[in-house]
């Protein structure tokens, strides 16, 4: 990973979020410091093109295709808007002002004889309760760039306001002053938003250089909307609960099942969820079976077969199920579909004969157990392979539209592979992916890292409903090499 902490000297910090200062009117400083400011001040530190002295300015190209990072800083800070104050002006060519029939007036500023006062709006200075700021990307960063990313923030000395001054530092892992709880995530739904660069900013930054230098004090950043990016981000002290779904159900197999059954599986499984609800409760609803459904497909519902996979030993048969339902049900009927999936007793056709019992707190197998499939990871790798959802070459845009439909956070970088990328994936045969007397799609083995950590279980492709592309966290077992 890349970590960039900021601390903060004098214990505060000031800047001006969009320039609004001036006016007197802001009553909120800019909290968290934006990544942008971040990485305007690395430019900086050692400028571009001719003007670069320790570096080569390559650093500068990969940070600004950086996604938007986890910030670390305190999540309620004391903002206070300082009272604006006069100061001599610089210019002598205004001192003295001549009024048509009137001598000469000197307008003098009391501490400086001939002097003009002006007025100046400081805005707000922010005083957190730790006086430190993380900046965290889980991308790997190459040595070169790390060292020459070091050179740079050595010649930082403030940021924001000169008032502002600064130690900054990077590093390749999680440095000792972060406060794990409180932390700006990047999030769809979040409730602030937060300047980031983008890639082209470096070119912008130049022209802005170059502007200043001809046209000087006059140049503002409100000339540059280019500049402006923001990325939504869910702060620490939001008060909003997101819905992405979930598991309502976990249930056990007494026997555990070849993983190669797994398309068997999941579709007696939910044909038995089908009949006990209908038996329980008369109709099923459309997010079970799709038919009729109003919203979008990939927010149905996903009926889930849990493999023993990630461990050295592990070798992929199926030890339990899991129903999860897609955001915006009921209550109710998260509960009633609880109750069909706890009166499912067996699993029987299709070469599958097994008994299945709810999952009541068990730790063995590990397989069957919510802890294993609900950790919170940001590299996932599929156990069941996952099926394209189109005909088209396989690439971090279409890799990244899967996401989406998902419910998932963009992927930052993937892999792929027609064989299984960790101990215990299944390797399956087209006639055990396909359904009989419906269009065969390819499928492939995918390993991803995500822009943020997300909950599991992660289920990727286009057969998510059936159980095709569960992943795993990627960390709990070494995936091999492609």
């Amino acid at each position: 990973m890349l970590a960039i902490s900021v601390e903060l000297l004098h214990g505060t910090f000031r800047a001006d979020p969009d320039g609004s200062a001036t006016t007197g009117n802001l009553v909120r400083g800019e909290w968290p410091p934006a990544p942008s400011r971040l990485f305007a001040a690395f430019v900086a530190a050692d400028g571009t093109r001719e003007r670069l002295r320790v570096t080569t300015g390559a650093e500068l190209e990969w940070f600004e295709r950086l996604p938007p990072p986890v910030i670390h800083a305190h999540g309620t800070p004391w903002h206070q808007p300082l009272h604006p104050r006069y100061v001599a002006r610089a210019d002598r060519s205004f001192a003295r002002v001549k009024k048509k029939g009137q001598p000469p007036q000197i307008l003098a500023h009391l501490e400086y004889i001939g002097r003009q006062g002006v007025e100046v709006r400081s805005g707000v200075r922010v005083a957190p309760r730790y006086p430190w700021i993380v900046y965290i990307w889980d991308t790997p960063c190459p040595p070169d760039t790390v060292n020459a990313l070091r050179l740079r923030a050595a010649r930082i000395g403030y940021l924001g306001t000169a008032d502002s001054p600064v130690r900054i530092r990077v590093q390749e892992k999680k440095p000792e002053s972060l406060v794990p709880d409180d932390a700006f995530r990047p999030h769809a739904e979040g409730n602030v938003h937060i300047r980031v660069p983008e890639a082209g900013d470096l070119h912008l930054l130049d022209g802005v250089y170059e502007a200043w230098a001809v046209r000087g004090v006059t140049v503002a950043r409100a000339q540059f909307p280019a500049l402006r990016h923001e990325a939504k981000y869910l702060s620490p002290a939001a008060d909003i609960h997101v819905d992405q779904g979930g598991v309502v159900a976990w249930l056990r197999l007494q026997t555990s099942v070849s993983g190669r059954r797994v398309s068997a599986v999941t579709s007696l499984f939910k044909k038995a969820v089908l009949s006990a609800y209908q038996r329980l409760y008369g109709e099923p609803p459309a997010v079970l079976h799709g038919h009729g459904f109003k919203r979008r497909g990939y927010d149905l519902s996903r009926f889930l077969a849990l493999p023993d996979a990630g461990f050295p030993r592990s070798r992929g048969r199926i030890h339990g199920l899991a129903l999860w339902l897609p955001p915006g049900c009921e209550a109710v009927l998260q509960h009633r579909l609880w109750q069909a999936a706890g009166a499912v007793s067996r699993l029987r056709g299709s070469g599958v004969n097994v008994s299945v019992v709810p999952y009541a707190g068990e730790m063995r197998p590990v397989a069957a157990t919510p802890m294993r499939w609900k950790r919170t990871a940001r590299s996932w790798v599929t156990v069941f392979p996952a099926v394209h959802e189109r005909r088209v070459p396989l690439d971090l845009a279409e890799v990244s539209r899967w996401c989406e439909h998902a419910g998932l956070p963009a992927p930052v970088a993937f892999r792929s592979a027609r064989t299984p990328l960790i101990a215990g994936g299944v390797d399956l045969a087209p006639v055990e992916v396909n359904r009989p007397g419906r269009p065969g799609l390819p499928y492939s083995h995918i390993q991803l890292w995500l822009s943020e950590p997300v909950e599991g279980p992660v289920v990727i492709g286009s057969a998510r409903q059936r159980g095709f592309g569960l992943c795993v966290n990627a960390s709990q077992g070494k995936a091999s090499d492609v």
